[in-house]
């Protein structure tokens, strides 16, 4: 009977190093002259304080450290066959949590964890992730890949990202500016963005009896792979233009990022106990994405609000005079967006958003 090697236990150096030799390239696109570390070490370097043609000097800067994951959503992926948007949603769920402190992101790393070596799927993946990244503006500095055969099977795999950035700290955004007659700027979403999928893919493939490549008349002929991997919106552009562009004067109070628990719940975390958030439903359009999960899986008009963004992906609290100038801005941009909601006084007892 021959020895144990790697290959038989499940992990293929040959093809690991393969995989790992195309993702150089990915990563130098996303960099700048504040990554400091060479490539191949152990760890990654990068220059807070960046002295040259772009300056960027800090007063009192506070690191901003987030992440996440995809979720259920791999499970669509690995069904399609379709990786690079997961790479997407990847680094949005973790950069537009950060950009919720007002805080610009600086750099990224991830965690891939697969279950057998494939250097195409994880091309695929790193593709995304940089694409991503370099839309930001964040460079992706790092990671990991994990090959678990014992672990995970078949063609499963999972993510997870890092993100770390910097807010000054008389810049930070976190809804203790918040007061009455301050507007909630609500922006689009891209559809699901990467929360609620378990109950997504019982709604669809399971109640609804479809597949991956199955088209729905209603939503344009598009494929069902098509429509549920559509990835998570990047906000960086937007919210970051924002800031820069009233850095004087603060008047962006809040920023809440709609992923898992909805609207409400979401825009609750940052809103302080002595105003409540008043949204109208009326004020947006759901696109019609939503419904027609909702008609495929029966689903409570309640339960959807409670797991889905309904169409907005994130909200700008602001100053009652700045609003219609920010719309304006957020709409040259290509976002578009609606007044959702004003802010009123409030005791503490009573709830911090009421959607009405």
């Amino acid at each position: 009977m021959p020895g144990a090697t790697y290959s038989s236990a499940g992990v293929d150096l040959e093809l690991y190093r393969e995989g790992m030799s195309r993702l150089p390239a990915h990563m130098r696109r996303t960099q700048c002259p504040r990554v400091m570390s060479p490539e191949g070490g152990f760890a990654a370097l990068f220059q807070l304080d960046f002295k040259g043609l772009f300056s960027r000097g800090y007063e009192d800067p506070l690191l901003v450290s987030c992440t996440d994951g995809v979720g259920t959503k791999l499970k669509l992926a690995v069904t399609a066959g379709i990786h690079h948007t997961v790479g997407i949603d990847l680094v949005a769920m973790s950069v537009n949590d950060a950009l919720c402190t007002g805080a610009e992101p600086l750099f990224f790393l991830d965690y891939v964890a697969l279950s057998h070596d494939d250097p195409d799927l994880l091309e695929q993946i790193v593709r995304g992730i940089a694409d991503a990244c370099v839309e930001c503006e964040c460079a992706l500095v790092g990671g990991e890949t994990a090959i678990l055969p014992e672990m995970y099977h078949g063609g499963d795999y999972d993510l997870a990202g890092f993100c770390v950035g910097v807010v000054e700290r008389k810049r930070l955004v976190d809804g203790r500016q918040i007061q009455p007659g301050d507007i909630a700027i609500g922006i689009a979403s891209s559809g699901f963005h990467s929360n609620g999928y378990s109950l997504v893919r019982k709604a669809v493939l399971e109640m609804g009896g479809l597949t991956c490549d199955d088209r729905v008349a209603s939503l344009g002929n598009a494929r069902v792979a098509d429509i549920l991997l559509e990835p998570t919106r990047l906000y960086a552009k937007p919210v970051k233009s924002v800031l820069r562009h009233y850095r004087v004067k603060q008047v962006v109070h809040g920023i809440a990022h709609i992923t898992g628990g909805g609207l409400v719940e979401n825009l609750a975390r940052i809103v302080p106990q002595h105003v409540q958030v008043l949204l109208e439903r009326g004020a947006w359009t759901v696109p019609p994405v939503f419904g027609w999960v909702q008609d495929l899986g029966r689903i409570d008009a309640g339960e959807m609000e409670r797991v889905f963004n309904m169409g907005i992906g994130m909200v700008l609290v602001v100053a009652p005079h700045f609003a219609e100038s920010i719309q304006t801005q957020l709409a040259d941009l290509g976002f578009e967006n609606f007044k959702i909601g004003v802010v009123h006084a409030a005791t503490p007892d009573t709830k911090r958003v009421i959607l009405r």
